[in-house]
């Protein structure tokens, strides 16, 4: 496959060919959409993080990676089970507050405890609660892979996704069902717009 540039449109300079590896990773996420959770453990501790994947349907199989300078490591390197949250384009505020530095992040956080003591946050319109399967220490991160036991759909919104150094959102199609759910409700039962960003995301 050649790449194609549509006529009158000369393709543009490649200005990061000749940076490190590092910085050029760093200059491509910045180019790469991704959905916003936030990832909880018990103990309680969270944290904010735009990792989170599917690995496998059968078994099911999901994952996230952490910080291993992150303050939400050693409880996560504790954890059997975890929770992530994925988040809706109005819940800015709830990413930014799982992604500051030295406060209870779960103050004045709606949450409730399942089994062994894993948080589920309140307002996260999407919620899965997964069963750890392995930890794998890869660089400065530790990946992290669970199979899903629970979750639920509460409400369909528009996500919130991180883009360029800021939350922004996409477009949710007229199609997609409200209500929809993945397992029990839990304990609560079931056009673009950027905000400001608080600093870099913690976690992946």
């Amino acid at each position: 496959m050649h790449p194609h540039t549509p006529p009158g449109h000369p393709p543009g300079p490649d200005t990061a060919s000749d940076a490190g590896p590092e910085l050029l990773l760093r200059r491509t996420l910045r180019r790469h959409a991704a959905g916003v959770t936030v990832v909880t453990v018990p103990g309680p501790a969270g944290f904010t993080a735009t990792s989170f994947t599917s690995l496998s349907l059968r078994p099911a199989l999901v994952s996230f990676c952490v910080a291993t300078a992150s303050s939400a490591a050693l409880a996560v390197t504790r954890a059997d089970r975890f929770a992530v949250h994925l988040l809706g384009a109005d819940d800015a505020g709830l990413a930014e507050r799982f992604a500051r530095s030295g406060t209870d992040r779960f103050a004045g956080t709606p949450h409730a405890y399942r089994d062994g003591g894993l948080p589920v946050l309140g307002a996260a319109p999407v919620w899965l609660a997964a069963r750890v399967r392995a930890r794998h220490a890869v660089g400065d991160h530790l990946l992290v892979v669970g199979e899903v036991e629970a979750g639920a759909v509460r409400r369909t919104t528009s996500p919130l996704v991180r883009h360029a150094g800021a939350y922004t959102t996409t477009h949710v199609p007229a199609d997609v069902s409200a209500g929809e759910a993945a397992g029990p409700g839990g304990p609560w039962g079931g056009a673009a717009r950027r905000t400001s960003a608080a600093g870099p995301v913690r976690g992946c």
